[in-house]
């Protein structure tokens, strides 16, 4: 199949390489002239474990283009993906709709043939209507179905998980629609549920399952705060909770919040479309306010550590929302810091992958390590904010050495309590 893919960020990018490694002819489209001149070189414009090298094979293979032409990469497709962002609005938080909506003005005119025209950002229920009677006014004579394809990506692992998808969900309100999205997806056959649904259900899946996620990442991060106080163990606790099938293991490891670029913006969204059509979603809303209270909480376990020392300077390992990326959209890490900077706190920063995502928010606020011993050398305070297994691995005997004064606050539970304190640190971590 020809497949025509609009924007090529963490969604987009992924997917346009995942679907061409599986044979299909795929263009993808950005109207940033500098991102589609490096992918074309065949260097990747974000950071995915595996990512690199399948770009540039399917480049090479020709099956892989890049272009900032809506008509090279829309005339003759049999379906068209819309990957563009849904970025929350500042003051309703709902999803902005304005790049979804230029994506169907601009691709219109081109459709020839029939042509599927799935989206697959993030967007309200009700999307779907709105793109098909954009299309529809723009080009009244194109042939076109319009369908929802949520994606359940995770950031870091990207290409892992659209090889070895959980569910693949298609919100199709046409059998033509259905079918062409069958045979498109034919390789996973037999591999994974394929769950064909009407296209407002898809469209509300996505977000249902993302708030239910921050929802139980929350609450676990609640009963962190009981473990501490009643002398309970949190990750003793989690287990048993989740040994009953029905609450399941996953999310249930405490830190500092949830984050990134989907949870926040997606339990937004979707307190949003509750209050919209005036349904009370008490529990998402709790969740919310209770995940932006804990950023502060967790710098103000920092403040408490170091207000007896004078001048203290703090170093800091993690930016990314998480490990295996180098994202920092609504990244705990990067609240925690910004915190801390309102209290002339003096940070030092390192992160394995997101250096360069972090200082285009952080600016000149922070001093930027080149290593782990760097940023070290000479604090008061070490804080942990992304789990990297990098970090997991540091030597406490040689950073102690190096340390003004040994205190520790890990707020992802990745080193040793018992050695921290063998070794004489101050060591704070979370739900023990």
């Amino acid at each position: 199949m020809k497949i025509g893919i609009i924007g090529t960020g963490y969604v987009g990018l992924p997917t346009g390489v995942g679907l061409a490694e599986l044979g299909n002819e795929v263009f993808c489209i950005d109207n940033d002239v500098s991102k589609i001149e490096t992918l074309q070189s065949g260097k990747p414009t974000i950071f995915e474990d595996g990512l690199d090298e399948m770009l540039l094979s399917n480049i090479r293979s020709g099956r892989l283009k890049f272009t900032t032409s809506m008509r090279e990469g829309v005339e003759n497709a049999d379906v068209v993906i819309l990957a563009v962002g849904t970025p929350p609005h500042p003051i309703t938080k709902e999803a902005d709709m304005c790049y979804i909506h230029a994506a169907a003005e601009e691709l219109a005119p081109y459709l020839q043939g029939y042509t599927v025209i799935a989206t697959k950002s993030t967007v309200p229920v009700g999307t779907g209507d709105e793109v098909e009677k954009i299309i529809r006014s723009r080009n009244p004579r194109a042939d076109f179905d319009v369908v929802s394809l949520p994606e359940f990506l995770r950031e870091g692992f990207a290409v892992h998980d659209f090889f070895n998808p959980d569910r693949i969900v298609i919100g199709a309100n046409s059998a033509k629609a259905t079918n062409l999205l069958k045979e498109l997806y034919k390789p996973f056959e037999g591999k994974t549920e394929i769950l064909f649904v009407r296209r407002r259900s898809s469209e509300t899946i996505k977000y249902a399952s993302n708030a239910f996620l921050a929802m139980k990442i929350h609450y676990i991060n609640e009963m962190a705060n009981f473990c501490e106080k009643a002398g309970a163990d949190i990750y003793e606790v989690a287990k048993g909770m989740g040994l009953d099938n029905r609450i399941g293991g996953r999310f249930l490891n405490p830190g500092p919040g949830y984050g990134g670029s989907c949870f926040p913006k997606d339990t937004n969204a979707m307190a949003y479309m509750g209050r919209q059509y005036g349904v009370e979603l008490t529990l998402i809303e709790a969740a919310i306010r209770g995940n932006d209270a804990r950023k502060t909480e967790m710098a103000n376990r920092v403040l408490e550590v170091i207000k007896t020392i004078p001048d203290a300077k703090v170093a800091v390992l993690g930016l990314a929302f998480k490990n295996g990326t180098d994202d920092c959209r609504e990244s705990p890490a990067m609240q925690i810091v910004a915190e801390l900077l309102k209290h002339n706190v003096q940070l030092k920063v390192y992160d394995i992958k997101a250096m360069e995502n972090a200082a285009k928010i952080l600016g000149n606020k922070v001093e930027y390590a080149t290593s782990i011993t760097d940023a070290v050398d000479g604090a008061d305070v070490l804080v942990i904010l992304t789990e990297w297994p990098e970090f997991k691995k540091i030597n406490l005997e040689e950073v102690k050495e190096l340390m003004n004064t040994p205190n520790i606050v890990d707020l992802r539970n990745l080193l040793s309590s018992e050695e921290a304190k063998k070794l004489g640190f101050s060591y704070q971590c979370i739900g023990q």
